[in-house]
């Protein structure tokens, strides 16, 4: 690093990352908001194939930056990667914009925001890394603060597209009636591709804000991005880059392919964890064991988080009342699609109380353990489908429950996040070798994207077919499910809590080992945040 360089504080630096990371996420949850409805309803789709191709693509999104994180830190830089990555995105959301009607169109548009996804989130959580190593006493808080630009990003968007998209769709259906064929392009449906483009826009944006304050994050990222620029590498990332979206498209084609590429994806991180247990050093066994269990934990708490965008997302088009009243009194309306931001909104609300309780019992020493925690957010997830499955119990009106329900459930499952999800890769931080940490890392992003494309094959139980058309008729499917899957978070928390002894045992034998014993956890720098949304 040149030492004549101004000094850049931390802080700026770290705002930097923090807005491109905000604008991301605000197109791709904008994007998301709407991609259920935009299949069944813009394209067509029958309620099982929109969740399986969704879910795949989703799969592929969560499975990306295990190889995006290789690409920046090893070949073409974490900055470098990251912009990369945000433009591809840019790319993506700006080919759904396109008023094209076949559903191959929206394969290769979600295969492009595969890559660009890829290409930037590692990179992005990367740089908050390199931003403060060595200054563990602000690393927690960075990651903290970095997790609200995503929760920021999320809310504001996904409240937005789906009224975009009412508005341009009912009252400008023919706004464009001046260029020649807009009827047949467009149609009715000019409000979608107008939601579209304001995710890419989104990204623009946050481009647009790095340009300003590129400065900040000159002297900041892996070894590849303080050499000289290499074109040829930039050529061969968007060759590689291609060959996914290739790949990504014939996953989403096609049904089966997509089953043996995430089962195939499962089996190897099971495989992989084996290998490494089998391998490794006798002290540092019990350590890798309490991550495979967390990592099987996180996997099921990923099935439940996937209804949000899926069997939730349809149950609010199709049985919540849009009405929102208290005491009787009618206050706003919400869209349908607005019902997911209710999810960031909660985290909003619950995350500076779960972090008063954890200091609050942290400083008696009586912290729980991240096992624990783990037993205690699937207790929450569970609550939280239970009263989605009450929804026939507070109707409105025939086949339509109060948005109360959705509030409230809503409200558990966030809690279950933060219980859960929310503690990002802590765990992986504290009980794999370093060694062996960013392949783990690698190996945890697989898993959830598994688990996401097994939530879309859950959510499919709920499927509503043609001949059914009546909300009475469509309220029970949704809540026969719902009352299972609640069932299901309890299972899960009675054996959370069967294995929380086992996992004593090995996590003091890890401790021992590490020169843990007898350490509060706040004060052996476990990392708090960065949860993979």
């Amino acid at each position: 690093m040149n030492s004549a360089m101004p000094t850049v504080s931390k802080t700026r630096s770290f705002s930097t990352v923090f807005l491109i990371e905000m604008w991301e996420r605000f197109g791709y949850y904008g994007m998301q908001a709407l991609i259920i409805y935009y299949m069944v309803q813009r394209l067509g789709f029958q309620d099982t194939p929109a969740n399986l191709t969704w879910s795949a693509a989703a799969a592929l999104i969560y499975v990306s930056p295990a190889i995006g994180g290789w690409v920046g830190d090893k070949f073409f830089g974490s900055r470098h990667t990251m912009l990369l990555g945000a433009f591809v995105l840019a790319i993506g959301y700006a080919l759904m914009v396109v008023p094209a009607s076949s559903a191959d169109f929206l394969f290769v548009a979600l295969g492009v925001i595969v890559v660009g996804n890829g290409l930037f989130k590692a990179n992005a959580g990367n740089l908050v890394r390199k931003i403060y190593e060595g200054d563990n006493s602000k690393i927690d808080s960075a990651f903290t603060m970095y997790y609200m630009a995503v929760n920021i990003g999320s809310t504001f968007s996904m409240l937005l597209t789906p009224w975009i998209k009412d508005y341009f769709n009912a009252p400008y259906a023919g706004q464009m009636a001046w260029l020649p064929g807009a009827q047949n392009l467009f149609g009715d449906g000019l409000g979608w591709h107008i939601a579209f483009a304001v995710c890419c826009v989104g990204l623009l944006v946050g481009l647009g804000n790095y340009l300003v304050m590129r400065q900040t994050l000159n002297h900041i990222g892996s070894e590849p991005d303080h050499q000289p620029f290499k074109l040829w590498k930039l050529l061969a990332v968007l060759a590689g880059g291609v060959v996914v979206v290739v790949l990504s498209t014939i996953i989403l084609r096609y049904g089966a392919v997509a089953k043996v590429f995430v089962y195939t994806a499962g089996a190897a991180v099971l495989v992989i964890f084996g290998y490494l247990i089998a391998k490794c050093d006798r002290h540092e066994k019990p350590g890798l064991v309490i991550a495979l269990i967390l990592v099987i934990e996180t996997v099921f708490f990923f099935i439940f988080y996937q209804q949000m965008s899926t069997s939730l997302n349809l149950f609010a088009l199709r049985d919540v009342d849009p009405a929102f009243r208290i005491f009787g009194v009618h206050l706003f309306n919400w869209i349908p699609a607005q019902f997911q931001a209710l999810n960031p909104l909660w985290i909003f609300v619950l995350s500076p109380i779960l972090a008063l309780t954890y200091t609050h019992f942290a400083s008696r020493g009586k912290d729980l353990s991240i096992a624990a925690k783990f037993a205690l957010g699937f207790f929450a997830v569970g609550i939280g489908f239970f009263i989605y499955g009450a929804a026939g119990h507070f109707t409105t009106a025939p086949g339509k429950t109060s948005q109360w329900v959705m509030v409230g459930g809503y409200g558990f499952g966030s809690l279950g996040e933060l219980l859960t999800s929310g503690l990002g890769l802590a765990f992986i931080a504290r009980y794999v070798p370093a060694r062996m940490g960013g392949f783990m890392m690698g190996a945890y992003f697989v898993a959830s994207g598994v688990a996401q494309y097994l939530g879309g094959i859950v959510a499919s139980f709920a499927s509503i077919p043609d001949t059914i058309t009546d909300p009475v008729q469509m309220m029970p499917i949704y809540t026969r499910l719902y009352n299972w899957l609640g069932v299901a978070g309890i299972a899960c928390t009675v054996v959370a809590l069967a294995v929380l002894p086992l996992i004593r045992r090995l996590d003091k034998a890890h401790a021992t080992y590490a020169g843990y014993a007898n350490v509060p956890d706040a004060a052996k720098g476990v990392p708090t945040a960065g949860s993979e949304r």
